[in-house]
């Protein structure tokens, strides 16, 4: 019998399977086609301080092998997650989730963290990063390592939960980065969150994107996510949370391998809402396959010799 647990700073998973933020909504959404309780966690839609109803649209635009986004954190802010969101998300899904914390100035990172570390049912802080910095001219948080450190640094002091800073992959050295969050007490590190691109209309000849520009995802990017987090975990001495273009049980196990403590499936969800489910299911037999009795002693195993 394999075994598919693995620990997040403490946090048990009974698999390494995820949902990522703004793939997978607030869970009950994809709670009314299957039991979600067989993922070991997702993390929830990107919350901020205030409501947001997002960028214009268009928002998306298809691509081969993947999509760009650009939704713009559409949210309906923080108290009204905690008052509703979450009561709701208890009822469907029985085990602690992920809160994607979003923000652009250092307050509004504190503000929300500090409200999500009193809900119990919240088992750690995902912190993205790749916002705009608005008293910073605009430039996302995640492209400067002294930003990204203070941004963890404040964040850790207003709560008591594991801290994992998602990193932005549109940068050129995401190891100094991720290195500068570790040393500023963060628990661990997400990575990566959408790289920067675009489409254009042949018949209008414009962008097919509102805002021009967006986040491209999907299987396209995996070995660039691949690359950085094999990178990043030969740098750092905790947990990675991988993601970017995971479609399959045999992708979890590469990136695994590569150093990821945990996996999350983002741009599959909304090609097929039942892929997290389908891979939860492969995973022991794929397991078996390449002779894999424990995920956990797998983690970082492409680096050994």
């Amino acid at each position: 019998m394999v075994n598919t647990k693995v620990s997040l700073s403490g946090l048990i998973l009974d698999n390494p399977v995820l949902c990522a933020s703004g793939t997978f909504g607030y869970g009950y959404e994809f709670a009314e086609l299957y039991d979600i309780n067989c993922l070991g966690s997702f993390s929830f839609k990107g919350t901020t301080k205030e409501p947001r109803f997002g960028n214009p649209t268009p928002r998306i635009a298809e691509c081969p092998m993947g999509m760009i986004n650009s939704v713009g954190l559409q949210n309906p802010g923080v108290e009204k997650v905690i008052s509703e969101e979450l009561p709701r998300l208890r009822r469907v899904f029985h085990k602690p989730v992920i809160a994607n914390i979003g923000g652009f100035t250092f307050e509004e990172y504190t503000e929300v963290a500090s409200l999500l570390d009193k809900e119990e049912g919240v088992g750690l802080l995902e912190i993205n990063i790749s916002c705009p910095n608005v008293h910073g001219g605009g430039m996302g948080f995640g492209t400067s390592a002294q930003t990204a450190a203070e941004v963890t640094r404040r964040v850790k002091a207003v709560t008591k939960k594991p801290v994992y800073i998602k990193l932005t992959p549109n940068v050129t050295d995401i190891v100094s980065i991720a290195k500068a969050c570790e040393d500023a007490g963060a628990d661990g590190i997400s990575m990566i969150n959408t790289l920067l691109g675009m489409r254009i209309d042949l018949k209008r000849k414009k962008p097919i994107i509102a805002n021009k520009m967006g986040g491209f995802s999907g299987p396209a990017i995996f070995p660039v996510a691949l690359r950085m987090i094999y990178q990043v975990y030969e740098a750092v001495k905790i947990p990675i949370i991988g993601m970017g273009g995971v479609t399959s049980a045999e992708d979890v196990i590469e990136m695994m391998l590569a150093g990821a403590s945990a996996v999350q499936i983002g741009a599959q969800n909304l090609v097929n809402p039942y892929a997290a489910k389908e891979i939860v299911e492969a995973l022991p037999s794929v397991m078996e396959k390449y002779g894999i009795e424990n995920l956990a002693s797998i983690i970082g195993g492409a680096h050994n010799g």
